[in-house]
């Protein structure tokens, strides 16, 4: 078994493929991305899973609805999805879809095993259920008599089903949450799955149905489908091998560093997924990150209200990168968010355009103007403002490497874009056009300029797990080429240019928007 402290395993949800994903399914993926690029820059062999939930009445339904079998149905789908994460340059190491044989048969084996040891029973179930959310509800937990997560109308059903005994592990589940705070993040859903769940008294859950046949029919009993909550949470194992005759990646990566899931589906990842493990005699995922919805103005986008942004339109108007970085950025992951036009275009104007690509603009070409194009070497502190920046720099890269291990994106990038700031500071502060004019003052120059192309090599480095194309496009514009002057581990080094070293004049990096054409563009393209 490989070292495990040097592997790491994250996973998104898996998502339904009933209709196009929008920008707020890209967020989760994008997220988790950032910390699948982060972790491999930091040496681990990483494991990013995500995929599809692909069974379920609401499937059913709608391939009926388009006159297509289920499994054509979402196979159409799932191409889509797919396409998306490749222009979102996902760098997922494996995609699970729950129709897939290698699911299947371990999720078969799983459900067999609850059974045989008594965990699952079979009765008669009668209650409140929402297609949608692929949920039951007791008459309490209804709003207004509708669904409490997602608002629409319930169901009464009424059928043979078999139940998983939730109860019997209720104490083992708030000793777990006792012994591992860190579990749920963040803890505010900590909180509310222990108040509003586990302590009124957990209800055993209905694990199969009857009244459709689109999933994976119950062992033995095959008029019973495998309800979704056994057959999509199994999922994070069941991509690894679990229960196939090739376990090694299960017995490599397991448990789980993370699970990334929307707030909405917090419960099943926190209360049903644990006690399935507990059952099943497996170590517990170490963290469940419950992050926000990204929203619009007028609540959660839907095609009905047209205003549903759609991620693909955006990057082959303004590129992957800046639309990665609003993502990570504007939000701080775990809370709600909203989308709006003029926050996105003027976070590509100020921060990508203005900060960043204008500090690379002058530093490139005055290094051609007073070194012929030669990043000059520096041996000392020459300016009254070199030791600054260099703590800057250095200060920043440990609060970027603490915010990462929290998932607080927009709180690295916020440090990133301090330095970014402080640099171009700094160029007014040493005032380079005047220290050209006096030979005396030539070492002083040539300090400035060093410092300038380190800062951005160093700010380059930071950006790679945020933007997949920048950090390149920046290297190039500096001389530089993938390797000891990039890697994570020369950050700690302020002089890591090669002597040497020519800079080569580029197009801008990321070009300045007209804010009301660009705005009056994004509200005209939602739909």
């Amino acid at each position: 078994m490989a070292d495990k402290g040097k592997t790491f395993y994250l996973t998104t949800p898996i998502y339904y493929p009933s209709d196009k994903l929008h920008i707020g399914h890209a967020y989760t993926t994008v997220a988790g991305d950032a910390v699948a690029r982060y972790k491999r820059l930091r040496g681990y062999e990483v494991r990013y899973l995500t995929g599809t939930d692909e069974h379920g009445q609401k499937i059913e339904r709608k391939a009926q609805e388009a006159g297509k079998t289920p499994q054509q149905f979402v196979d159409d789908i799932v191409v889509g999805i797919q396409e998306l994460w490749k222009k979102l340059e996902i760098s997922n190491d494996d995609f699970i879809r729950t129709t897939e044989p290698r699911h299947k048969k371990s999720v078969e084996k799983i459900f067999a095993k609850l059974l045989e040891q008594g965990d699952i029973y079979k009765g008669s179930y009668e209650g409140w259920y929402c297609t949608p959310c692929e949920s039951f509800f007791l008459e309490r937990q209804l709003v207004d008599g509708k669904c409490p997560d997602c608002g629409r109308p319930v169901e009464w059903v009424q059928e043979e089903s078999y139940f998983f005994r939730m109860s019997k592990y209720a104490d083992r589940l708030l000793a777990f949450y006792e012994e591992n705070p860190e579990f749920i993040q963040p803890e505010s859903r900590r909180n509310e799955m222990i108040n509003n769940f586990i302590k009124p008294g957990l209800e055993d859950l209905a694990v199969s149905r009857t009244t459709f046949d689109w999933g994976i029919p119950v062992p033995g009993d095959p008029k019973h489908v495998i309800y979704v909550w056994i057959d999509a949470l199994s999922n994070y194992i069941t991509a690894l091998g679990y229960g196939s005759d090739d376990e090694s990646l299960y017995g490599k990566f397991w448990p789980a560093d993370v699970h990334l899931v929307g707030k909405e589906i917090v419960r099943f990842h926190t209360i049903y997924w644990p006690i399935m493990l507990m059952a099943l005699g497996l170590p517990l995922p170490k963290k469940v990150f419950a992050h926000g919805w990204l929203l619009m103005k007028d609540g959660k986008m839907s095609k009905s209200k047209g205003n549903v942004v759609d991620p693909v339109k955006l990057i082959d108007r303004y590129g992957l990168d800046a639309l990665r970085y609003y993502l990570l950025r504007e939000v701080p992951f775990g809370a709600d968010g909203t989308f709006t036009p003029d926050n996105f275009v003027e976070r590509i104007n100020y921060d990508l355009a203005n900060d960043l690509g204008n500090l690379l603009n002058r530093t490139v070409a005055m290094i051609e103007k007073y070194f012929d194009g030669v990043v000059p070497s520096y041996e000392a502190l020459s300016t009254e403002f070199d030791a600054d920046l260099e703590r800057t720099a250095a200060e920043t890269v440990e609060k970027v490497e603490a915010a990462m291990e929290s998932m607080e994106f927009s709180v690295a990038l916020s440090a990133v874009w301090t330095l970014v700031s402080r640099t171009n500071k700094y160029i007014d502060e040493t005032k380079p056009w005047a220290l050209a004019k006096e030979e005396a003052k030539r070492e002083e120059l040539a300090s400035v300029m060093g410092h300038l192309a380190d800062s951005l090599r160093i700010v380059s480095i930071l950006i790679q797990p945020f933007l997949t194309h920048t950090p390149k496009r920046i290297w190039a514009q500096l001389g530089l080429s993938e390797g000891a002057a990039t890697a994570w581990d020369s950050l700690r080094t302020y002089r890591g240019i090669p002597e040497g070293t020519r800079v080569a004049k580029g197009d801008p990096i990321f070009p300045r928007l007209e804010m009301a054409d660009e705005i009056a563009w994004i509200a005209e393209s939602m739909g």
